[in-house]
């Protein structure tokens, strides 16, 4: 497998926190700590592609032990200059083959990071991965989006998500290979900056084979952190997935 690419480098990093306001509200925050804590219990959560530490920083002030991998040397930064940030454990690298020693009794990827992997064969691994990581009736969670296809008329494969004074945001879609990427226009000071970053959307019925072929199996599924029930016009899921216990 070819080493992924880093799409979170410098310039992604220096606005990453201000470009995603709306998922540090302390409200979507606590809920998504007080879940996490409760899965992991008394034991270690590790969090796959753990970023500028948005959740490891309030789930480790509920005294969870939380350690991280991530690819970008640049995010990670941002975390080490928060409070707390310390306090976290990192191992650089990617979170498909990258061990991080000892066992944990939760793994979890949020914000549609898991999409991020753009082949069916890396997602995979991934759960393999958080697999070997998690102690017998551990727990690894997933959060991400349903694939917006209901919103695709025949004929059209673009699907706008912001469109803003100064910000402007696409997602296109290939539904043969269920290949799409998200486009981001910045307009600032007069000038234009364009990036685009290539996913995978993935099926939650998907990820429950994906998790079986890694030997773990569904345990709940709600449409967001609250435990709200997951239904058929859900547009997002919190999926949790568990290691039997020997």
């Amino acid at each position: 497998m070819n080493a992924p690419e880093d799409y979170f480098g410098e310039p992604v990093a220096e606005h990453y926190d201000e470009s995603s306001a709306d998922m540090f509200e302390p409200e979507l925050l606590d809920a998504t700590a007080g879940l996490l804590a409760g899965l992991a219990g008394r034991g270690r959560a590790l969090e796959f592609a753990v970023g500028t530490g948005r959740v490891a920083l309030p789930l480790a002030e509920r005294g969870v032990e939380v350690h991280g991998i991530d690819l970008s040397r640049a995010m990670v930064s941002r975390l080490r200059a928060k409070p707390g940030g310390d306090a976290i454990g990192v191992t650089i690298g990617d979170i498909v083959t990258t061990r991080v020693e000892g066992t944990f009794s939760l793994v979890y990827l949020v914000f549609n990071t898991i999409m991020n992997l753009t082949t069916q064969e890396a997602q995979v691994d991934c759960f393999r991965n958080a697999a070997a990581h998690l102690a017998p009736g551990g727990c690894f969670l997933v959060e991400v989006g349903v694939p917006d296809l209901r919103r695709l008329p025949p004929g059209q494969n673009v699907v706008p998500f912001h469109v803003g004074e100064e910000t402007l945001g696409f997602d296109v879609y290939d539904t043969a290979t269920q290949a799409m990427s998200s486009h981001h226009v910045r307009v600032a000071g007069g000038r234009g900056e364009y990036r685009a970053i290539p996913f995978r959307y993935v099926w939650p019925a998907e990820l429950d084979l994906m998790a079986r072929i890694a030997g773990l199996r569904l345990r709940d599924r709600w449409e967001g952190w609250s435990r709200q029930p997951f239904t058929a016009e859900s547009r997002h899921h919190v999926s949790v997935w568990e290691k039997p216990a020997e």
